[in-house]
């Protein structure tokens, strides 16, 4: 069993631990925001941290009501002055594993220079370069991937930049899903992962992700989880996007992973029919049976209970690792060990 393995599977308990984590620093996270007397958000990340970091802007503006952006740390660091217009009355949050990434901590270091900007930080590990920066530092040890590729550790940020929107939104029922989500968890995984395995069971050599709204970033960083953990080109676009150009890498040695939604149902069953003509393997990923035919579809993986659309990203990224995790062991791929990469960068 492979390390990377291993802290997929573990991150559940590591959910259970943030959820708890985060619900204990409701009312201080709050009042910290409401003193700061924000108008906008900027989450900053790289790599992973940068998909979730979209992901998390999407939902802020979405759920919270504030105006929020992401942007890339190598950018910001490169590009700080052309930026820093942008970051008047923002607060800036930075999810990261490691709170060492050099073109995080040097693009917050650069900006902080002239002038204070409100920073929160998410890290998995303690007194990180990062937390030791930030005004209001979040610590989530537990959720620390040892593994060069990152997993566990991506679920877990992504729970937590989802928890503190909903916080600002006072969205209830979103954070009573999380938790049902959370305990769902353990035999999801142990229900879906061997049809995962078995579909993918094939030799493919791209893969596109599809997903919408607070899941295409999830999408992304599921491609990245693909590339990183089976050496495998891979792309992550807007469902109905993929037909604007990137339908030409479809192929019979595609795998597409798609996350469906509740509505336009009709539109759907069309591009996974066109899909499907190209000769792709497909996963879908639905919250409850979509209606879809089963001639278009090659697996299709439901939750055990409905879930808030923002959740759904929770279950939906196991899908990816899972697919990413078969393939590395079909090709002989060590995937605690990827080729060219290191845990962190250190510039």
């Amino acid at each position: 069993m492979s390390l990377t393995y291993r802290e997929v599977k573990e991150q559940y308990r590591a959910l259970q631990q943030t959820y708890d984590y985060l619900l204990a620093k409701r009312a201080e996270f709050t009042a910290f925001v409401q003193a700061q007397a924000i108008t906008s958000v900027t989450f900053v990340g790289a790599g992973s941290s940068y998909c979730l970091s979209e992901a998390a802007a999407f939902s802020f503006r979405l759920r919270a009501g504030l105006s929020a952006m992401s942007l890339a740390a190598g950018d910001l660091m490169l590009h700080a002055d052309r930026y820093r217009p942008m970051l008047k009355g923002s607060l800036i949050i930075a999810p990261s594993r490691s709170g060492s990434t050099s073109e995080v901590v040097e693009a917050l270091r650069i900006l902080q220079s002239d002038q204070h900007i409100p920073l929160l930080t998410i890290s998995c590990v303690t007194d990180s370069p990062l937390s030791k920066s930030a005004d209001f530092p979040l610590e989530l040890p537990w959720a620390f991937d040892h593994s060069v590729c990152q997993t566990r550790t991506v679920t877990n940020l992504y729970a937590a930049n989802l928890l503190l929107a909903a916080f600002l939104a006072g969205d209830e029922e979103l954070i009573i899903d999380m938790q049902k989500a959370i305990h769902q968890g353990e035999a999801y995984m142990a229900h879906v992962e061997e049809s995962i395995r078995r579909v993918s069971d094939f030799n493919w050599t791209n893969a596109v992700l599809l997903a919408d709204g607070e899941l295409q970033g999830l999408a992304a960083e599921g491609a990245i989880a693909l590339t990183e953990i089976a050496k495998t080109q891979a792309h992550a676009y807007h469902l109905l996007d993929v037909r604007h150009g990137p339908m030409v890498t479809v192929g019979p040695d595609t795998l597409v992973i798609a996350a469906l939604s509740d509505s336009g149902i009709e539109h759907q069953r069309n591009l996974l029919r066109d899909i499907k003509e190209r000769g792709a393997t497909i996963i879908a990923f639905a919250d409850r049976a979509t209606g879809i035919p089963q001639e278009f579809i090659d697996l299709e993986i439901t939750t055990t209970h409905p879930l808030n659309t923002a959740v759904r990203g929770i279950p939906f990224i196991f899908i990816s690792q899972i697919a990413a995790l078969a393939n590395a062991e079909r090709q002989g791929i060590n995937p605690d060990q990827p080729d060219g990469l290191v845990a962190w960068v250190k510039l």
